[in-house]
């Protein structure tokens, strides 16, 4: 390994993954210094009992962005996009369940089971709803101007807005920037008036962020999804072959066949500075390496609070770096299970309807009375799952034709008014397990193994402060030009020669990788 590269990247994530394979592409040297002993992040694959895999923490749907699998050839490095549908499959208690496929069509037949006129309204909802996420999406590609100071290099990222404005229609703009803000809760309401349809649109957009659906800003976070979700749809479907882990390693041999080093095990310790100028850094077992250019893939927090010396810092952004909310409310649950537990109302181990994601969240109230104990430091008796079984696309997630089952929790803070996670790991365990089996009343026959991810052991073993994925909440306040903080936000940073890639930079959250895309496209164009 060389003591000096064009760019050193700090963690193995897949945007500083993204980054280090693009600035090769483009003949940089580059370096990217991992802390683990295994690349990803949050994007991983592992064992968690013998003969049994789960995607740890990020789940395995299909939001990575598809210019970057074009760009870099990931098919070609064993990327393999599984297709799952259904959609959605959204049991209700009493037995019935209102299942989302990707055909609108064949969807409005099964909405029409619990509304005629919401079957009606919902192909409407897809294409208008649609046309609005596609704005957001273009927004999420740009370079966003550092507001106010807007500049003539600016333009040609400005015109990209232009193609799905016009689809939208100029005078409709108004309605996106009105929905930005709202609460989801009031946004679906508009369109639907079944409580399961409600529910099911809705849970969608609610894995990201620590808000309920009747908290003001949601409805940014349901155009994010609906723009991240490659299917023209309000979430992402298809998994990934192997986990999110199967990606990371796409994205490793693409930057390494770029010409990209990867080191693992590489604690970095510190940022150098020469003449107030990001010039390489220390690891922590003494190594020195020098770079022109020093690239954060990891959190704000730890960047500016634990790795450089925040002397030069201007002390209102400091103050901006130390208001960031992370907020973490989601833990991770995985199952080995001997078989498939059997859902009410489904004709005995119907496995189609369970291909996608299961959402047990039956009402829009169930949802906001799950969310409403973070507020004090609790959680629900009821919380809300987001459950996929990938051995159902993916047989190879687990041995012997048995399977796995991963829950998404929400909501569960890191933050607790009594008790600590270590004692409450087992029962966090329980609650899920009592859940699943109100709508699965077998399902705890079928569990072999049960391993728990607390947010805790987000933060402490995945590096995720306060178990926030995003690294950092996703609220109006914190996105767009105000992402990762005011004035910064075109992936530089408050000191020269310093830069960002990580989910703290615009769009922020979820396994699409425009965060490294960007970045490298702003590094490459140079000072503006």
């Amino acid at each position: 390994m060389s003591d000096r590269y064009d760019v050193v990247i700090i963690g193995g994530g897949h945007n500083g993954l993204t980054t280090a394979a693009y600035l090769a592409k483009a003949g940089r040297t580059v370096l990217v210094l991992e802390k683990k002993n295994s690349l990803g992040g949050a994007a991983v694959t592992e064992e968690f009992f013998p003969g049994f895999r789960a995607s740890s923490i990020a789940d395995e749907s299909n939001t990575l962005s598809p210019k970057i699998v074009a760009d870099l050839k990931l098919k070609s490095f064993g990327l393999h996009i599984l297709p799952a549908d259904p959609l959605v499959f959204a049991p209700q208690k009493e037995g019935r369940h209102l299942t989302i496929w990707h055909d609108v069509m064949r969807t409005s037949r099964e909405i029409a089971r619990f509304s005629q006129a919401d079957a009606r309204t919902y192909p409407v909802f897809i294409k208008e709803m649609g046309k609005m996420a596609r704005v957001v999406s273009a927004l999420n590609h740009m370079i966003l101007p550092d507001m106010p100071d807007v500049g003539f290099m600016d333009l040609p990222e400005a015109l990209k807005l232009f193609k799905p404005i016009r689809s939208l229609g100029w005078k409709n703009i108004t309605q996106v920037m009105r929905n930005l803000p709202l609460p989801l809760a009031d946004l679906i309401a508009e369109w639907f008036e079944s409580d399961a349809v409600k529910a099911a649109i809705t849970a969608s957009a609610l894995n990201h962020i620590s808000l309920g659906p009747q908290e003001s800003g949601t409805g940014y976070a349901f155009l994010q999804n609906f723009g991240h979700s490659n299917n023209g749809l309000f979430r992402a479907g298809g998994q990934i072959k192997g986990g999110t882990g199967a990606l990371t390693a796409a994205l490793a041999d693409a930057a390494k066949h770029a010409g990209a080093h990867i080191q693992m095990n590489a604690d970095v310790s510190q940022i150098t500075m020469r003449n107030n100028c990001a010039a390489g850094v220390v690891l922590a077992d003494g190594k020195t390496i020098s770079a022109d250019k020093v690239i954060s893939a990891i959190d704000m927090r730890t960047t500016y609070l634990g790795l450089v010396d925040a002397g030069p810092l201007d002390g209102t952004v400091l103050k901006h770096i130390r208001n960031i909310t992370y907020s973490g409310t989601m833990a991770r649950v995985h199952y080995a299970l001997d078989d498939l537990p059997v859902f009410k109302g489904l004709d005995g181990h119907s496995s189609q309807a369970l291909r996608g994601h299961i959402q047990l969240a039956p009402t829009m109230t169930y949802l906001q009375k799950a969310f409403d104990p973070v507020k004090y430091g609790q959680f629900s008796e009821h919380p809300y799952l987001d459950i996929r079984i990938p051995t159902l696309n993916d047989p190879s997630m687990a041995l012997g034709g048995k399977h796995v089952l991963s829950a998404t929790v929400k909501y569960i803070p890191f933050h607790l008014r009594e008790g600590n996670w270590e004692t409450l790991h087992d029962a966090l365990g329980q609650l899920v397990s009592r859940t699943i089996s109100e709508w699965a009343p077998d399902f705890e026959q079928c569990v072999q193994h049960c391993h728990v991810i607390t947010p805790l052991a987000m933060q402490n073993d995945y590096y995720l402060p306060e178990g926030s994925l995003t690294h950092g909440d996703i609220t109006l306040d914190q996105s767009l030009w105000m992402r990762p903080i005011p004035g910064y936000t075109q992936y530089q940073s408050p000191l020269k020669g310093l830069y960002h890639c990580s989910a703290a930079t615009h769009p922020g959250a979820g396994i699409t990788g425009i965060n490294g895309l960007n970045a490298a496209r702003r590094i490459l164009r140079g000072k503006k």
